[in-house]
């Protein structure tokens, strides 16, 4: 699934992303950047970030620049167009929508629907093939993308106005932090922050490196240990039930720590500079039905759906049956922006069916499930959908769930179990952070004391990358998307 590192912080051989966040490429990179930043002015600032972003985009591939230049120089007239020719305002929101489902359309489904299209017409005895391009995915084109979009809606909608100046735009789409996985931050946000004066908060800066040092914690000790396991298991070709759900339970702690280490990291990097990006996760673990875990997990793709997708749809305005659909509609299109594969449109769903369950349930006003078993009962959910998530094999993944063994190998079970306690003690430390943000959140901890105690943390967490770090580290797993 990802590129293998040699080290903490070393990038070598196959590598796709030559400065990933955890390599000593990045830390010198950011420590170049941040320290001419701070010495220029705004106008300065938003040169040296579009040079700086260019760079750490360009090191990938180059020529993932040009798909790129032209999502940003399409939205960017786009945007201004809307404003300066309002009556062509649904015309010109058209061009933007098509021009950039047509590049993310072809990089990253071309192959899947071609696939597909000649798998049916083989069936029916015909042998006009469309051709498999296998085009290689520029990185992150999905989230600038959306992030793009998104913008050009706000602006069709009034909601927000036009961005009048190229360089503000190439900063808002380009920001380094989050250009490749995110979180999806909007115009109303990053773009304000990007248009004003920025000043360097001393007095954050403790908070800054705890939360970055917890992110490269939770990739390089909880997320790569836990990828181990579960390539492992699921490297197995014939798991059995206990296994396989050792294996799941890895994923689960290795995509939650993976990807909330990228989004702590990008937000850590971004506050150096001045900026606060959206929080993409609030503890989706302890989530107490299947809505509140997306009001939890990836945020700002979340809501993102919510607002372009759901509302436009109808969103909770029609009746029961048309609210289903729309929620079935808007998780089919979640499950396919992860991935030009059946088990990403099976995953989304999978979740779509879950929450249009929950709404039926309350639209009948069933009683209500208590927090103690509504939490692990939702954990348990998101557990079996990671499972589709992660299997891409179709057919394999059936015969995983449907295999039953009541002859089991002593030796399996036991090392299923020792997997299991494994996990367990990986995904602790996250346990516990979501412990202390819920006692933070109702008790008032002295300044000091919280000083003190984030600290202590970071140099916990510090020991525990040189000691506990995987011997394997690779790209983030949203990479892929």
């Amino acid at each position: 699934m990802a590129d293998v590192v040699d080290g903490p912080f070393c990038r070598t051989r196959g590598s796709r992303s030559a400065m990933i966040f955890h390599s000593l490429a990045y830390l010198g990179f950011f420590l170049a950047v941040w320290s001419a930043y701070w010495c220029l002015p705004r106008r300065g600032q938003g040169a040296l970030l579009i040079g700086a972003s260019l760079y750490f985009y360009g090191c990938v591939h180059l020529w993932f620049l040009i798909p790129f230049a032209i999502t940003m120089l399409v939205d960017f007239s786009v945007g201004v167009g809307i404003e300066k020719m309002p009556r062509r305002k649904r015309l010109l929101l058209g061009v933007s929508v098509v021009s950039n489902l047509s590049l993310l359309g072809f990089f990253k489904y071309w192959d899947f629907f071609a696939g597909n299209f000649n798998a049916v017409l083989a069936t029916v005895g015909l042998d006009l093939p469309l051709p498999l391009l296998q085009v290689i995915l520029p990185v992150g084109i999905s989230f600038y993308t959306f992030q793009s979009l998104g913008y050009v809606i706000d602006v069709y909608r009034g909601d927000l106005p036009a961005c009048r100046r190229l360089d503000d735009f190439t900063v808002f789409v380009s920001f380094f932090p989050q250009l490749v996985a995110g979180p999806i931050d909007r115009h109303g946000r990053l773009l304000k922050q990007v248009q004003a004066t920025r000043h360097f908060d001393f007095s954050a800066v403790p908070s800054i490196l705890t939360l970055g040092i917890w992110g490269y914690f939770k990739k390089l000790v909880i997320a790569d240990n836990a990828g181990l396991i579960a390539d492992k298991v699921f490297a197995h070709a014939a798991p059995t039930p206990l296994l396989l759900l050792a294996g799941v339970l890895a994923f689960t702690v290795q995509i939650f720590a993976d990807f909330s280490a990228y989004t702590d990291i990008a937000r850590a990097s971004a506050r150096l500079l001045g900026f606060d990006l959206i929080q993409n996760f609030n503890h989706p673990w302890l989530s107490k039905s299947p809505s509140d875990f997306w009001r939890r997990w990836h945020i700002s793709l979340s809501s993102w759906f919510r607002d372009y997708v759901y509302i436009p749809l109808g969103g909770s305005r029609a009746g029961l049956a048309r609210q289903v659909f729309n929620i079935l509609i808007t998780f089919f299109i979640s499950g396919l922006w992860h991935g030009a594969a059946w088990n990403f449109i099976l995953w989304g769903l999978y979740w779509g069916a879950l929450i249009a369950i929950e709404r039926i349930w309350n639209a009948r006003q069933m009683p209500g499930i208590p927090s103690l078993v509504s939490i692990p009962l939702t954990f348990a959910l998101s557990v079996f959908g990671w499972l589709l998530f992660r299997e891409h094999d179709l057919s394999y993944l059936a015969s995983h769930v449907t295999r039953f063994s009541s002859a089991i190998p002593a030796a399996e079970h036991a090392a299923a179990l020792h997997l299991i306690a494994q996990i367990s003690l990986y995904s602790l430390p996250i346990w516990a952070h979501g412990a202390w943000d819920a006692i933070a959140k109702r008790i008032a901890i002295p300044a000091v004391l919280v000083f003190c105690l984030q600290s202590a943390v970071s140099v916990v967490l510090v020991g525990g990358i040189m000691i506990l770090r995987s011997e394997r580290t690779g790209d983030f797993i949203y990479f892929q998307f």
